[in-house]
């Protein structure tokens, strides 16, 4: 089966969450399937779905059968332990030919590679692919397709398409993400479990409260997303050069599926038979009369603003085959001396001794965070690429200022975690210019490594790389890497493995309180909308800045130049009383995250970790010596097994 519109290919692609599900699907008004196997994919949390390595088989002869291409997702991230498990499936997908397969995790490229897999590639939407230079260096790598980034809207996707030629797929309808695709860390930093390997439970559906200014507004679920719904525009999606219209539903059962996809088709062929003629509204108070959500274009047609956040009952989070909530309020897991003793049996010495002490980094949000940095003799200081307002990026002249003082110290410039075609002529610009001043660059995608490596510049990987595994890191290498941050997700036992493995230094942030939800959204036009319920100061930080508020304890939000939200934890992660032990394992560079510290407070936790590293069997008195200037100190996803 096959659609076109003036000679462009029109693909409805419908989602199959279990076997007797895609024996339904495979006879709608669609064009391809896609759905999961048993393993490493993005859904992964509700028993019974998924299908067997017998049912896939036979799917792909069924959906051929049936004129139809079926697609399997291999979207989930790869810990070193399943590094060989995913080789294995891969090889039984070559085995089993299905139409294409959505990855996220870049070993599997290489992975790829050393087995001769010829099925073709699709990025799946974790990729968060945003720009024409990640698009190209995904070209490079074999992939046919993309996933586009879920804050596209369709003029930039027309760019991408028309600049690169690159098939694109773009979301239609379903379960959207108020985040960046996988740009959401806490799940992982409050449960242990990954949102960027199937096990998201959904913190941004709670219902929070919002305070700033020492008011206290009554926001009603500001992180929950709407339904993506673009029924009544598909003469846009197909002029924009989408080739493939996604509905988002594996969990869903059949016969939501089927009355939805076959809405669409029948809609879809209406527009094709008569353009002109075509009603955009025929039908559309069925779909919006079975909703399970309220309905959005999200960021089809630009800045949603808060008409993309849901306040009927699904968006607070519930199960959708038993009405329970995913999670409800949790507090960050505080440190205690039971789990330090666990954390140094799970971090194991490398055989080979470590010859050389290891290195500071902090990440700094302005000047005078910067020439204090260099004043105590921070071995690698990164300029942030996103920068949190009230402060404004770095100029020239002022990396010019901080590499004349520089000393010992190296200067990375950071980028920020989104970039399109404005922030890299900004970027060629400035590098193309310099005067050898820049000891490197701080880097988040794999765009940004593919079009500046030609500048030769070390490349150290920033958070948004989300690193689990050494095929990924060999990946990266070959774009121009030089250091591999270790993703904040990994576990102990899985941290250890990717210490020991990695080929290239190892660096892990052990202290601050990480970015772990990068929003497009804009939170603080919440308090617009709200007339104050209370009165109430922060209690961490500065009234000026959003938090988010819970009765579980308050997280704050920052803003940065570009007007996105850095939503961090309420905690301090705090690595120093396990330093000895992953220093014994083979970390060379320790990151403070320190854009959201005072000066003076970034100054005593620089302080305390120097000594550490100078005497690591101290690690522990420095840390009984550090006190929080947060709600208290966690380890995160160390706090997890």
């Amino acid at each position: 089966m096959a659609r076109f519109f003036n000679g462009k290919e029109v693909e409805l692609l419908a989602p199959a969450g279990t076997f007797e599900i895609f024996q339904t699907i495979v006879e709608t008004n669609c064009d391809a399937i896609y759905l999961g196997g048993p393993v490493l994919n993005m859904r992964m949390m509700r028993k019974g779905y998924n299908l067997s390595h017998e049912e896939l088989e036979m799917a792909v002869k069924i959906a051929h059968d049936h004129g139809k291409r079926l697609f399997v997702t291999v979207n989930n991230l790869f810990d070193e332990s399943e590094i060989e498990e995913a080789r294995e499936y891969l090889r039984f997908l070559e085995k089993v030919k299905p139409d294409a397969i959505l990855v996220q995790d870049m070993a599997v490229f290489p992975l790829l590679q050393e087995e001769n897999i010829t099925v073709p590639l699709h990025s799946s939407v974790m990729m968060n692919v945003h720009n024409v230079e990640m698009v190209e260096a995904l070209k490079t790598l074999g992939v046919v397709r993309v996933v586009t980034s879920r804050e596209m809207d369709l003029k930039t996707a027309k760019h991408l398409h028309d600049t690169t030629g690159m098939e694109l797929e773009y979301f239609m309808h379903g379960d959207m993400c108020t985040v960046h695709g996988a740009n959401c860390l806490y799940s992982s930093m409050l449960f242990g479990n990954s949102s960027n390997r199937g096990r998201c439970m959904k913190p941004c559906r709670w219902e929070y409260r919002v305070k700033k200014d020492g008011y206290v507004f009554p926001t009603e679920y500001p992180l929950a997303a709407k339904d993506m719904y673009m029924y009544e525009h598909i003469p846009e999606l197909i002029e924009a050069g989408v080739t493939s219209f996604k509905i988002e539903g594996r969990m869903r059962d059949k016969e939501f599926l089927v009355s939805l996809i076959n809405s669409y088709g029948d809609a879809i062929d209406r527009y094709i038979d008569d353009p002109i003629g075509f009603d955009r509204q025929k039908d559309k108070e069925y779909l919006f009369d079975n909703r399970k959500r309220d309905f959005s274009t999200g960021y089809a047609f630009g800045q949603p603003g808060l008409d993309y956040i849901n306040r009927r009952y699904e968006g607070t989070g519930k199960f959708y085959s038993t009405g329970k909530v995913f999670s409800t309020p949790t507090t960050e897991r505080e440190i205690t001396e039971e789990r330090i003793q666990i954390l140094e049996r799970a971090i194991t010495p490398k055989d080979a001794p470590i010859q050389t002490k290891g290195e500071l980094s902090v990440r700094v949000n302005n000047m005078e965070q910067a020439e204090m940095a260099i004043t105590e003799g921070v071995e690698n200081i990164y300029l942030a690429g996103d920068v949190f307002l009230p402060d404004l990026p770095f100029t020239k002249q002022q990396i010019r200022q901080l590499t004349e003082i520089k000393g010992n110290s190296k200067i990375y410039l950071g980028m920020p975690r989104m970039m399109f075609g404005l922030q890299f002529d900004q970027y060629s610009q400035y590098l193309a210019n310099m005067n050898g001043e820049l000891d490197g660059l701080l880097v988040t995608n794999i765009g940004a490594m593919h079009h500046f490596q030609k500048y030769e510049l070390p490349m150290v990987a920033d958070l948004s790389l989300n690193l689990f595994n050494h095929k990924a890191v060999e990946l990266y290498q070959q774009f121009g890497l030089n250091r591999a941050l270790a993703s904040v997700e990994l576990k102990a036992d899985k941290l250890n493995s990717f210490i020991h493995q990695s080929p290239l230094p190892v660096e892990i942030v052990v202290h601050g309180t990480p970015v772990v939800m990068y929003l497009e959204h804009d939170l603080y036009e919440n308090i617009n909308q709200w007339q104050p319920i209370a009165e109430e100061n922060n209690k961490y930080v500065d009234n000026k800045y959003l938090v988010l508020l819970t009765d579980k304890g308050e997280n704050p939000v920052y803003m940065d130049q570009f007007g996105r939200n850095h939503l961090t934890t309420g905690k301090e992660l705090c690595l120093l009383p396990i330093l000895k032990p992953l220093l014994d394992a083979g970390v060379s560079h320790f990151r403070i995250e320190g854009a959201t510290y005072k000066t003076e407070q970034l100054q005593t936790i620089i302080r305390s970790y120097q000594k550490a590293l100078a005497n690591p069997d101290q690690a522990k008195a420095q840390f009984d010596q550090l006190s929080p200037v947060s709600a208290g100190f966690t380890f995160g996803t160390l706090s997890f097994e």
